[in-house]
């Protein structure tokens, strides 16, 4: 996973660090609705609903081809997931209660990813984006709105893959509609309950207005 990790962030950095003369610089304003759930690797945790939120904040486009950009940004990130916990019995003795736990976690998100973007096409670009997800968590609550902070790591990592179309408005505005899939590496409880890894997976829907 290490190595695997590494490859990407390096794809990731090297055109940036060759783009001596890079080009044109685009920030974009987005708001993203999402899907998000939370899913554990432990066969007796079970993912029991998702959570709908959103993402919002700057994406700045850092271009080093015409058709090529380095993508990061700083955006809030609302999202989530809810797992129940089987009882934990030691002989006839109750270690642990079975219960369910609602997660409402809030992020900073800082994304880093590349941006393949196709010609004009009728003031239309396709656009596919893909790249990691780093973030770092800033609340999180219950169902019943209690801090869980004791029971949430502070920081987060997933992958991020999609696309979608921007539509030209004339000049340098334009309109962004996109779709992407973020799925995460590390896990996101920290408890002593269970042995388990929990990750967060999210489904977003991209939009935006490039200014």
């Amino acid at each position: 996973m290490k190595k695997t990790l590494l490859y990407i962030f390096l794809l990731i950095t090297t055109p940036l660090l060759m783009a001596q003369n890079a080009g044109e610089t685009r920030f974009s304003f987005i708001l993203t609705p999402q899907i998000s759930w939370v899913k554990s690797d432990h066969q007796d945790i079970d993912n029991k609903g998702s959570h709908f939120g959103y993402n919002f904040g700057i994406i700045m486009d850092r271009f080093f081809s015409d058709n090529y950009a380095f993508t990061t940004g700083l955006t809030i990130n609302t999202t989530g997931g809810k797992l129940a916990y089987p009882s934990i019995m030691t002989g006839e003795t109750l270690n642990f209660a079975a219960m369910s736990q609602t997660y409402k976690l809030k992020y900073i998100e800082i994304p880093l990813g590349l941006k393949l973007r196709s010609e004009d096409m009728h003031r239309t670009n396709i656009y596919g984006r893909f790249g990691l997800s780093p973030q770092i968590n800033i609340q999180a609550k219950n169902n019943g709105g209690s801090s869980i902070n004791k029971e949430v790591r502070l920081l987060d990592l997933g992958y991020h893959l999609g696309g979608g179309i921007e539509y030209s408005l004339g000049g340098r505005n334009a309109l962004i509609l996109g779709v992407l899939f973020n799925n995460g590496f590390m896990d996101i409880t920290d408890h002593d309950h269970f042995d388990d890894k929990a990750i967060l997976n999210r489904l977003v829907f991209e939009f935006g207005f490039i200014f």
